[in-house]
Order: C-alpha cells, then structure tokens, then sequence
C-alpha cells in the first residue's frame, strides 16, 4: 500500500476522478490537493446551469440526492461515482482511503506530487468558480 499524492491543478475533473478511483481499488492511498484548481472542460453557461439544476432538485422533500458546493467534496463524489457499490465490499475501503483537500496542506507541500494531463481545451470551468457561481 503505497501513499500517492495528486496535485489537482489544471487537471481535467474526469480523468482525475478516474485514475484515483482505479488507484484506490488497487488498495492504495490517495491524497488529492488543490481540488479546487481542477476544471471541467465544455462551456461555462451550461456547466453552471447543469450544476443549478443538480442542487435545485435535490434535498429531502424532492427525495433527490444533496450536491454540495465544496470544490473538494465535489471531487470525492465523482470519485465515487465511479467505485463499484459505495456502501459495501471494496467500493467502501477504496472511499476510504480518499482524502480530498483545496489547498495544500502543510505536511504534504514538501512532498513529490503526480499531475495528471491538463486541458488543451480554450473553454473550461474551475471548481472554485463553479462552486462561487452555483
């Protein structure tokens, strides 16, 4: 079980959340940084009115699921979107081992960082932006 630390600056929200997902199974640890400088690529109005509706929808009279608006815990829900059954068996010990963070923390700013593949793409959201227009 090794410890891999993922700077999340520039990276594309989905290949982000797939390759820790594939890495957590293989029973590592996972420690994501600077959540809130990862983008999702496509066009700002629709992103932002998709992410409206989302949480327009959801809460406990409308029986929809919650979306929240921290740039980190955005990460770790579409990290768990793409783990087997969440709730029990392996989805739940990879989850676990996931810790998502927006900046960087002091115990880990001296310590050797993965990239993941950025974003040649003009139009993209950060979540730091989405999560301040939604």
């Amino acid at each position: 079980m090794t410890k891999i630390i993922i700077n999340a600056e520039g990276a594309i929200f989905g290949r982000l959340c797939s390759f820790a997902a594939k890495k957590a199974l293989e029973g590592n640890e996972i420690i994501i940084v600077n959540s809130e400088k990862a983008v999702i690529t496509g066009n700002k109005q629709d992103i932002i009115q998709k992410y409206i509706a989302l949480r327009a929808s959801g809460g406990h009279s409308q029986k929809r699921p919650k979306y929240t608006k921290i740039p980190s815990y955005m990460i770790k829900r579409g990290i768990r979107g793409m783990l087997p059954d969440h709730r029990k068996g392996i989805g739940k010990q990879a989850l676990s081992k996931i810790r998502c963070y927006n900046d960087i923390p002091e115990e880990f700013k001296n310590q050797k960082m993965n990239n993941i593949q950025g974003t040649n793409n003009s139009k993209f959201i950060t979540l730091k932006e989405l999560s301040e227009r939604i």
